[in-house]
């Protein structure tokens, strides 16, 4: 994917050899970024020592190589190991790598800072690598959009007063989960995610099916788990099910994949709980979305998917947008809904909706206003333990 549309098919040992011809759209990014911002942060995707991947890399010290950025190493201390993770890294990696290295930051630090004094003066030392600060853990992070799959393993809070069960399948390919963010703020929710090898809790009231990077895959992966087993009798219980994006797909009759969008081509067959059949195609819709849901609850959001779903319970829509399109589809008896929406629950007015709906109450928090809030107290947190100034001053 290069600017959010397809640009091109490959294996994973494939993919390799087309970096180089990717980096030039990377560095158009760049550009960008630098003619309308200030500062630009890049951060890097997976390690800065994957020396195996290092002849092709465009995403870590490649990158950084080929823009001339000065780079800070930053060890997850969480995870444990960051003292030979740091000093690993100044062990294995090219010279002209190390040389942009200017310091390093270690993250998620639990105790007392005095006790690891030591330890940040022993990688300072073996690395010749400033130490720019010592963060401790910052339990809020937990309220901020997640970034990657690892945060869904992430500990959740207990939530004594939660009135309303909703259980989301998790799949290999889950996309886009942070749809789920605001839904797992609300002290009313518990919400619970259910791995493979575990059965959907009986006393659920939704179910959610979230996007996918491989809907078919994914699908696939439902089956194997046992997870349409367990769909079906929550429907048979009276519960609700609505799939989001690729969830969506998944609750039709059929997937069709004409032009192997997502792998060998063909068709699958779906869950057949929505009277809909999905094509797959290689135009990407991408673009914000207002509107009401079918019980006049009003919602912003957006759609980012590929295919077109349609079928008889189309003419059930799910949404009306605001420029009177409908969106989605509903099940004759109302249990069963898709969408296309992405954010959905970000939106108050909508996540009260579906409380009311289920739990007999309103939303009981103000998501942006929350997210914000939290942004500033970890900009505050950071400021205090990390040396700014002289971070500032690593800048070129």
């Amino acid at each position: 994917m290069v600017h959010g549309r397809i640009f091109g098919r490959a294996t994973a040992a494939e993919f390799q050899l087309v970096k180089p011809e990717l980096m030039a759209f990377v560095q158009d990014s760049f550009a960008r970024l630098k003619d309308a911002a200030d500062i630009v942060l890049v951060e890097g995707a997976g390690s800065a020592s994957e020396i195996n991947l290092r002849t092709n890399d465009i995403a870590n010290m490649g990158f950084a190589r080929a823009a001339d950025v000065p780079v800070v190493l930053i060890g997850d201390i969480d995870r444990g190991g960051v003292i030979a993770s740091l000093v690993g890294t100044k062990a294995v990696i090219d010279a002209g790598d190390a040389a942009l290295i200017r310091g390093f930051l270690v993250n998620k630090f639990r105790g007392d800072p005095k006790l690891f004094a030591d330890g940040v003066a022993l990688i300072a030392a073996a690395t010749e690598w400033e130490a720019l600060g010592l963060v401790p853990f910052f339990p809020e992070a937990r309220l901020l959009p997640a970034e990657d799959a690892l945060a869904l393993d992430a500990e959740r809070p207990v939530k004594p007063d939660a009135r309303i069960k909703i259980a989301v399948p998790i799949l290999p390919h889950i996309a886009n989960f942070d749809d789920l963010d605001p839904l797992d703020a609300e002290p009313a929710i518990d919400l619970v995610r259910v791995r493979p090898g575990t059965a959907l809790p009986g006393d659920t009231a939704l179910v959610i099916l979230p996007g996918s990077k491989a809907t078919i895959a994914d699908l696939a992966a439902l089956r194997d788990a046992g997870f349409d087993i367990d769909i079906v009798a929550h429907l048979r219980r009276g519960g609700t099910v609505l799939g989001l994006c690729g969830g969506y797909q998944m609750l039709g009759r059929a997937i069709h994949d004409p032009d192997g969008i997502e792998g060998a081509g063909g068709s699958a067959v779906g869950l057949g709980l929505l009277d809909v059949e999905t094509t797959l195609s290689a135009e990407k819709r991408l673009e914000p979305v207002k509107g009401s849901t079918f019980d006049q609850a009003p919602f912003t959001g957006y759609e980012m998917h590929m295919g077109v779903t349609e079928g008889p319970d189309r003419a059930r829509p799910f949404a009306r947008l605001a420029d009177g399109v409908a969106e989605g589809a509903v099940s004759a008896d109302g249990r069963v809904i898709g969408t296309y929406i992405h954010g959905l629950f970000a939106d108050d007015a909508q996540r009260s909706a579906w409380l009311a709906r289920f739990a007999g109450g309103a939303a009981t928090i103000a998501y942006e206003p929350l997210v914000e809030d939290t942004l500033d107290r970890l900009a505050a947190h950071l400021e205090a333990h990390i040396d700014v100034d002289r971070l500032l001053t690593l800048l070129r």
